[in-house]
């Protein structure tokens, strides 16, 4: 009598398939995380940062309950997928306030064809109205009102400083990940983002 050929398991054809499935993520995932440990991991020897590097896991965006000027929910995760950059001040803008606006402009700028990768964005502390100069001239920072106390839970800033004095980035993950010192040189800000979105494919 002739024996049955075996029929094999079907769970073996299962584990198969989540395997091809398994490679198949892996494959479209890799780039994305490759050029994340790119910047965040791997650190070549001779690399040199101007902004202090913050511990992305350590800085999600919370919930801030931020607005637009008009009162609408926006939250600065909307964004994500870009690489934002990042002021605080108060609605009363004096020359400080107003040269960071200048210089998030000109940064984005100066990065021409990479430039859509990042949004700026202008986190007001209070909620007296802005001047409507300010407003024309720096159309297209995206200027919303946030609760300060929430805001300074978290942001860090440097000893003897606070959140106004600095200029943050955020990656497109949603991670508040550098931040550059009071009174930056803007030439070593701008190598900085140039090296960022070199590294990154993310955003």
């Amino acid at each position: 009598m002739q024996d049955k050929q075996a029929t094999p398991p079907a769970k073996s054809n299962s584990a198969n398939s989540r395997w091809i499935l398994f490679v198949v993520i892996a494959m479209c995932a890799a780039p994305m995380i490759f050029s994340y440990l790119t910047y965040y991991v791997i650190k070549p020897q001779g690399r040199t940062n101007y902004g202090d590097l913050l511990d992305p896991r350590a800085y999600p965006i919370p919930e801030l309950g931020t607005t637009s000027l008009d009162g609408k929910p926006v939250a600065l995760t909307d964004f994500k997928g870009k690489w934002i950059m990042l002021q605080i001040n108060g609605s009363d803008c004096q020359k400080p306030c107003a040269d960071k606006l200048y210089y998030m402009r000109q940064l984005r700028l100066a990065q021409g064809k990479e430039m859509d990768r990042i949004e700026r964005v202008w986190l007001i502390t209070d909620k007296e109205p802005l001047q409507t100069v300010l407003m024309r001239e720096f159309e297209g920072t995206h200027m919303l009102r946030v609760d300060p106390a929430k805001l300074a839970a978290w942001l860090p800033v440097d000893s003897g400083t606070s959140a106004a004095d600095h200029y943050y980035m955020i990656d497109p993950l949603g991670n508040l990940m550098m931040r550059f010192p009071k009174d930056p040189d803007a030439n070593k800000i701008k190598k900085d983002l140039s090296k960022l979105l070199r590294a990154s494919r993310v955003g």
